[in-house]
Parts: C-alpha cells; sequence; structure tokens
C-alpha cells in the first residue's frame, strides 16, 4: 500500500531566502543565492514529497520536524478536512488504515480507539513503542489460542498482530533507529506466515520463477467449488505489506469465488528485505513470468485472469498490462501516470533546474547541506527500494516511472479508481482516464462514501462492492 500513503503537501517554490537572492543578483553568486532554500522548509517539503511517494510515504519524518507540521492539512485537496485523531497527517493516516483493516478482521476498533489516546500527536517514539506493544500483547494472544488449540482465534488474533507491527513501521524511521523498521517487519512477517498456515481454505506459500531466482508469493483459493476460476494478481505499492493483499484484494475476491496470488515484486517486502531486489519501472517483465506461473496452476480459467494494482502499483499495473495481453481485466488504485511529480512537486524551481541539467555534485551537494540529519534518514529509506545512494539519481529514477508514451497501448478494460483528496497523485486517476483507448471506468469515491483519501482506507466495503461488481461483470 506504496499503500500508506497521506500527507500535506508544501509548495517549496515559495521558500526561498528571498534576501540571499537579492544580494546575489547580477554576480557570481547568484545562482547560489537561488539555490538557497530554507532549510526548515525545504525538510518539510522532503517530509511532504516521502509521504507522497505511497506507502514509503508515511515513513517520512522525524519526531522533531514533523511536529512543526502538525497544523497541516490531511490532504493537500483539503485545506480544512475535519480529522478525527491527529493533526498530523501521517499519523492520522496511519491510524485510519489501522482502523479500517478491521473490515476483514485485521483488528478490534476498540483497540485502535484506544491507541490513538496513547499517542501523542506527532511523537514518532510513543507511536512506536505504543504499537509495537500492541502486536506483542495480541501475538501472545495468538500463541496462547494456537497451544490451546483454538485455531480460528489464533488466525485472528495474528491479524491484529499484523495490523500493529506494519503500522508501526511507520513510525521507525522518526524514532532515530533505523534498524527498528526491519524489526517490525520482521515481527509482521512471523505472523503472516504463522497466519498463513492456520487459514482455511488454505493458503499456500508459492515460489514463482524470475530471472535467475523467485519471488516469493502466496496463492489463495477461492470459495468456489467450479473446476475453473477467473484469477486475480495482486500488485502492492511502494511499501504495502503481505496483509495489504488479503485486506485490499484477496479477502473479497476470495469470498467471491476468485483465486488470488500475490507477490512481493522488486523493491518490495520480502524481495527487498531478504533479497536485495529494487525497483524497476517495466514491470511488465515482472509480470510475464507471474502469469506464467499463474497459467501452471490446475483450475485457473486462462480467459479470467484479471490484475489489480493499490497505490504506486496503479502505475505498475498498467504500465504491465499495456504489454501483457494474456491478462482479460486490470484494476489502478488509484491511477498514476508519472510517479515523479510526488518527489519533484517538492523541489524548489532551481533544484529542478540542476535535476534537468544533470548536475549531479550540486544536486547532491544542494540536497546534503540542506536537509537535517532526520529527514536524510527518511530519504535514505525512500531510496534504499530504488538501489540508488544519491539524492539525484533516485530523482532521475522516478522519472522513468511515466505512462505518457504507453497508455495507448492497453487493450483490456481497465478500472481506475478516483478517491476524493488523493493526496499523492492528485488528477493522476483522471488524467490515465483520459489517455486511454481502451474500454475504462472511472469509479469516483467520495467523503459521503466514507472512502475517500488514497486508496480509500476507511471504506472497505463500499470500495470492493463498486470494484468486484465491475470485475464480476468484466470477466463473465
Amino acid at each position: 500500500m506504496s499503500r500508506i500513503r497521506e500527507a500535506a503537501h508544501l509548495p517549496l517554490g515559495r521558500s526561498f531566502d528571498h534576501s540571499d537572492e537579492a544580494a546575489g543578483r547580477g554576480g557570481p553568486g547568484a545562482l547560489a543565492g537561488l539555490l538557497r532554500p530554507s532549510r526548515r522548509q525545504l525538510s518539510l517539503g522532503m517530509i511532504a514529497a516521502g509521504l507522497g511517494a505511497g506507502l514509503a510515504g508515511r515513513r517520512a519524518g522525524a519526531q522533531g520536524v514533523e511536529q512543526k507540521a502538525t497544523s497541516l492539512a490531511t490532504t493537500p485537496l483539503a485545506a480544512h478536512q475535519t480529522t478525527y485523531f491527529f493533526k498530523n497527517s501521517a499519523f492520522e493516516f496511519v491510524f485510519l488504515t489501522c482502523l479500517g483493516r478491521a473490515y476483514h478482521q485485521g483488528g478490534n476498533v476498540g483497540k485502535v480507539l484506544y491507541l490513538t489516546r496513547q499517542i501523542e500527536d506527532g511523537n514518532f517514539e510513543s507511536a512506536y513503542q505504543a504499537l509495537i506493544a500492541a502486536g506483542h500483547e495480541a501475538r501472545a494472544m495468538a500463541e496462547d489460542s494456537a497451544s490451546g488449540g483454538h485455531v480460528e482465534s489464533a488466525r485472528q488474533a495474528y491479524l491484529w498482530a499484523q495490523n500493529f507491527y506494519d503500522s508501526a513501521t511507520y513510525f521507525a524511521d522518526g524514532t532515530g533507529d533505523a534498524t527498528r523498521i526491519t524489526t517490525a517487519w520482521q515481527l509482521m512477517d512471523g505472523c503472516w506466515l504463522k497466519w498463513v498456515a492456520l487459514s482455511d481454505p488454505p493458503v499456500e506459500q508459492v515460489s514463482i520463477p524470475y530471472e535467475g531466482t523467485a519471488l516469493r508469493g502466496f496463492y489463495f483459493r477461492g470459495k468456489s467449488s467450479k473446476t475453473r476460476r477467473p484469477l486475480l494478481i495482486l500488485v502492492n505499492g511502494s511499501d504495502g505489506s503481505a496483509l495489504d493483499m488479503w485486506c485490499w484484494g484477496a479477502a473479497a475476491a476470495t469470498a467471491r469465488g476468485y483465486d488470488c496470488l500475490s507477490f512481493d515484486g522488486p523493491g518490495q517486502g520480502h524481495a527487498l528485505w531478504k533479497q536485495g531486489l529494487y525497483f524497476r519501472p517495466d514491470w511488465e517483465h515482472v509480470i510475464a513470468p507471474v502469469v506464467d506461473f499463474a497459467l501452471s496452476r490446475a483450475g485457473v480459467d486462462p480467459k479470467r485472469i484479471a490484475i489489480q494494482g493499490i497505490s504506486q502499483g496503479g502505475f505498475w499495473v498498467p504500465r504491465a498490462v499495456a504489454f501483457e495481453k494474456r491478462i482479460a481485466a486490470a484494476i489502478a488504485d488509484p491511477g498514476v501516470v508519472d510517479v515523479s511529480a510526488s518527489w519533484t512537486g517538492s523541489l524548489p524551481p532551481p533544484m529542478l533546474e540542476l535535476l534537468k541539467a544533470g548536475r549531479k555534485d550540486e544536486f547532491d551537494g544542494y540536497m546534503a547541506k540542506t536537509l537535517d540529519p532526520a529527514t536524510k534518514n527518511s530519504m535514505v529509506f525512500r531510496m534504499r527500494p530504488y538501489g540508488v545512494s544519491s539524492y539525484y539519481d533516485v530523482f532521475k529514477a522516478t522519472m522513468h516511472y511515466n505512462l505518457t508514451e504507453v497508455a495507448g497501448q492497453i487493450a483490456c478494460p481497465m478500472l481506475i479508481t478516483e478517491p476524493v483528496n488523493e493526496a499523492f497523485w492528485p488528477g493522476q486517476s483522471r488524467r490515465l482516464n483520459d489517455l486511454l483507448t481502451c474500454p475504462k471506468t472511472l469509479v469516483p469515491f467520495t467523503v459521503a462514501d466514507g472512502a475517500d483519501l488514497h486508496c480509500e482506507p476507511k471504506g472497505f466495503g463500499v470500495r470492493e462492492l463498486r470494484v468486484f461488481n465491475w470485475l464480476d461483470k468484466t470477466l463473465q
């Protein structure tokens, strides 16, 4: 989900120290003056950009920096939006998502609400500690239930634990301890594997051959007795978890008789933390072997293979189906035409000029001097899935994630969600819809639906109703 997913947008183009600019005008110091944004404003803007890059986004920021931003709007398109729990947009979105997962047994509503009262708004340490403790508590309940033979109780409690551990990962960087994110991820992944082992119908862990190695995946059997079943391939976002693939697809799909196949692609989850594989824009080279694997499974109807991408998966899925023609229908939640927009949108114009001119050393130098240590740590995390260590290199890399030239090649029917208050790629769902020449459906989600915001974290039910009603009809 990444997918967790909200940030305020700060227009860094207005953050320049204009006294420096004036002092340097017309002389050799002019460029240096233009490129001297306020440290505070650039740092806050980079946090906003980090939050806008998908699920990696919520990891951005540290307590000392983010607390300065607690008065900012939850989303850039809703300056007066009422918040439920926190003024800090990152905290608010994490907990809305944490609460929304209860729809699929991912937590007790009362426990999530209790935690919102235990956490200081903007204090990353308090959020991390509270969520890790809640995860430990739920895991202990799961283990105790399992040892007593209470399989269903254990299964549900392992979902609760995953929810809390995954939520904790989004506060880890802000605590100043870089090891905490891997600790939380490993705890979450361990609970996921325990949940898989207890699931009924069984969830099968699979290995998908991929370029000399294998991607870890999970095969979910649909609740249907039919010998040939439709299959939904699930593509995660830039920082989503295996739990997200259950909550944003597999739970609803299997209940409707679909089989599902999820996997961690390059730069995601297990592929990143355990295999050292990094993001790539040409996702068709990832999906082709996934489809090959899917077609090897007994019971899959080869004419009814669909694919869904959430968060940054809203770029990867349209990119893949522009080339992979064995897929019969595609879903992008939301539509993403240009991934780089959530990165470059935070840069002052002179920094953009350095980027366009290829002046890597100068770009990296200004970033290194201007960003505070907390924001640098956040950027390191954001850069890791791209496999680069240079600020310039990661910004340039995101510019390759663009559908403008290939969207017209998509032939299969596509559904694109368009949630109100989309923070990371506002307007891009409609832009993708306009670029498509294939059969297409743009589905709005509103505040009144209870399903606004990136990936509709509060509205699983209405989201699933609209998405799967469309998919049922499209694949019939």
